[in-house]
């Protein structure tokens, strides 16, 4: 009989084990970038809409909606970049950890768990704040549920491939620094 090879065994299945890859999300979370890719142009291409702004309400707002885009952007800016740079070659458009992946917990994911979502967040949460828009609005809520969905699918392959992610995950939030 031949022997198993480990790189022979689908991703998200143990050495051995019986498991079927996830259904609808692809052996690595392929379904899932499309829908993260899908989201980020509707939210770019969605007209703003709030029927209840006024030129004049607009206009007195202004200064503290800049300011507030503004420190959002920065901190989309700062939470994605440190992301980014810290995990280095672990960084994969993918959900699924690559191959070589090794467990990251210094920098800004001792903060936090999933930074480069977190900076997708901030960056829409600070467009929302300007623009004041209602539809901005729901793309947002429905932003932070897919991205804490996919954050869920994510967290349980790299708990299958690093044990030590269960202790890191309970001292460490998942998106918004020291709240969620």
């Amino acid at each position: 009989m031949p022997q198993s090879n480990p790189s022979d065994t689908p991703p998200g299945n143990v050495a051995g084990a019986d498991r079927p890859p996830p259904p609808r999300q692809g052996r690595r979370g392929e379904v899932l970038v499309v829908l993260q890719v899908a989201l980020v142009a509707a939210f770019l291409f969605t007209i703003p809409w709030n029927p209840w702004l006024t030129p004049d309400f607009l206009a007195l707002t202004q200064i503290p909606r800049v300011a507030l885009l503004a420190l959002c952007g920065f901190i989309a800016l700062a939470i994605g970049g440190l992301g980014v740079l810290k995990l280095g070659t672990n960084l994969t458009p993918l959900p699924y950890p690559l191959d070589h992946n090794r467990l990251v917990t210094q920098g800004i994911y001792a903060l936090i768990r999933h930074p480069l979502y977190s900076s997708q967040l901030f960056a829409a949460l600070g467009w929302v704040i300007y623009s004041l828009s209602l539809s901005h609005l729901l793309l947002l809520v429905i932003g932070f549920l897919f991205f804490d969905y996919k954050a869920t699918q994510e967290e349980a392959w790299l708990t299958e491939r690093h044990p030590a992610y269960a202790d890191y995950a309970r001292g460490t939030r998942k998106l918004i620094p020291w709240w969620y």
